[in-house]
């Protein structure tokens, strides 16, 4: 048995697979192919240098493209194992997020459900029945959008999700997805202003991808909004794109987490304080969508004064 895991181990291609690595990436080959050049090195050093001794320019260069060559090698290997790293960091995080976020409403499910038979329906009160059907939609909804979520990179990364590309009137569009939010906003006391240019170009795009990122820059706003604060909502024709933009007075980003914001299942550190709900998803699968239309998307923010994220895609 030991022999066999032995040879497992030593099969080089079998290793570079189980990381899902090409070879050019993958550590156990690159480490391989160092020891051969440093081999390589060794023994070409010492007959150069045997036979050009009267020549020691000649045996320094080669000794000096020698020495790139290792160090370029060195160099691959060195961002292998930082993707081995961040992809373990990454999986880490995975699990946190996922436990917690549905340990939470998993408990509450069954506190309510538990509460209900302990109870028995016919001593429920009307008040107390509808608290319990609330809270189990509530934590019903949050499970959904963590999965949906999950489901949403699961597919951009794999295989990517088909375009079903139309004529977009973007002003129509946005309008929409802002009444949409109006009710929450108001339970919020929160005022949502839009201010959309007129006659803006027809664009060729997706509207269900389109509509996930505009969703989550508004659904952020009003999280991490304070009470009775305003939202800006501003929909624009600069040359040749079309530039969208969410202006909150929320809790703004630290400066030291703002580099993180894109990354999957990275959330702020002062956001947590603030919202325990959310899979940290929502900004990265927004940058994914507006990288694959040929746009941008980028924001400012500053601690205690708000954020404005933007993304702007090509007209044609």
């Amino acid at each position: 048995m030991k022999a066999k895991n032995l040879l497992q181990q030593l099969n080089i291609f079998r290793q570079c697979r189980k990381y899902g690595l090409p070879l050019c990436e993958c550590p156990q080959f690159l480490f391989v192919i160092m020891g051969i050049v440093i081999i390589i090195t060794a023994i070409s050093t010492y007959l150069i240098g045997t036979r050009y001794l009267d020549n020691p320019e000649t045996v320094a260069l080669i000794t000096l493209g020698l020495a790139i060559v290792l160090f370029i090698i060195s160099f691959v290997i060195n961002k292998s194992l930082e993707r081995l790293a961040e992809a373990n960091r990454m999986k880490t995080e995975f699990v946190r997020i996922v436990s917690h976020q549905l340990r939470a409403p998993l408990t509450n499910l069954k506190w309510s459900i538990e509460m209900m038979i302990s109870e028995g329906l016919e001593n429920v009160q009307k008040k107390q029945l509808l608290d319990f059907i609330k809270a189990l939609k509530e934590n019903s909804n949050r499970m959904e959008e963590l999965i949906s979520d999950l489901l949403i990179v699961s597919r951009m990364e794999k295989d990517g999700i088909p375009d079903k590309k139309e004529k977009v009137n973007l002003e129509e569009l946005v309008k929409k997805f802002v009444s949409e939010f109006k009710s929450f906003a108001d339970s919020l006391n929160v005022e949502l202003k839009i201010d959309c240019q007129k006659n803006l170009p027809i664009v060729f795009i997706d509207p269900s991808k389109i509509k996930l990122v505009i969703e989550n820059f508004i659904d952020n706003a009003l999280r991490y909004t304070k009470e009775r604060g305003t939202i800006e909502i501003r929909l624009r024709e600069y040359r040749n794109d079309i530039c969208f933009e969410v202006k909150d007075e929320g809790v703004g980003i630290p400066k030291e987490d703002q580099k993180y914001i894109f990354q999957k299942f990275f959330r702020a550190s002062n956001i947590l304080k603030h919202q325990t709900q959310g899979s940290g998803l929502g900004l990265f699968i927004a940058k994914s969508v507006i990288d694959k239309m040929g746009g941008k998307i980028g924001f400012k923010s500053q601690e205690g004064k708000g954020s404005a994220f933007w993304f702007k895609i090509p007209i044609k």
